[in-house]
């Protein structure tokens, strides 16, 4: 079944599947059932078997769950069995804490270069990279098959940055500016908001504290 037949609701759950699978393993634990990973999980038995029945049968009667062979499967549906090169464009605060984030390789991600257009950051070493110009962009995407870019830019001037990405074959994006990209209908953006979220929170905590 194609994911566009699955909704976004359940895709954006299947991360949370793989971490709890994966530190199931971590426990030398090889077996348990959908009402044994509700609880770990907080999603109900019926919302895990009606999830994980878009991707086909992996439980069986009576035994529940293959944690190792779930966690393998659910792997590859995220498409995790592959390898992305990815580059990341703005070396400031938000762009050196990814940088320095470890967990990409183990999911496959190589960050491969980091940019930035101001001239004080370009040619500083941040962990393994050399801060590159942002001039070089098209240049560096084309000689080194990038499949994916990062972005932690201000809003003003993104749009042209991905128009540039686009243009050099970029398909995916994990966008950390705070703008609503318009990019072609193959070319993939994930926005992470932090601002967003951020009041979502205090939206939340409002909402309790009334609640008392």
């Amino acid at each position: 079944m194609g994911s566009k037949n699955i909704s976004m609701a359940v895709i954006r759950r299947l991360p949370k599947y793989h971490r709890y699978l994966g530190e199931l393993l971590d426990k030398d634990i090889h077996r348990i059932s959908s009402k044994e990973l509700s609880e770990i999980i907080g999603f109900t038995a019926s919302q895990i078997r009606q999830d994980l029945n878009n991707f086909g049968g992996f439980g069986q009667q009576g035994y529940g769950y293959n944690v190792e062979a779930l966690h393998n499967e659910i792997g590859k549906i995220l498409g995790l069995d592959r390898k992305y090169n990815a580059i990341l464009i703005g070396a400031g605060n938000l762009g050196q804490a990814i940088a320095n984030y470890s967990g990409f390789r183990k999911a496959g991600f190589e960050v491969k270069a980091l940019f930035d257009a101001n001239p004080k950051m370009i040619g500083l070493k941040i962990r393994d990279f050399e801060v590159l110009d942002s001039e070089e962009i098209e240049k560096y995407v084309e000689e080194h098959n990038i499949d994916i870019a990062i972005l932690c830019i201000p809003k003003n001037g993104a749009q042209d940055t991905v128009n540039r990405l686009v243009s050099v074959g970029i398909k995916g994006i994990w966008n950390f500016a705070p703008i609503d990209l318009e990019v072609p209908k193959d070319v993939i953006v994930e926005n992470v908001n932090l601002t967003e979220s951020l009041f979502t929170l205090s939206y939340l905590m409002k909402e309790s504290e009334e609640e008392l």
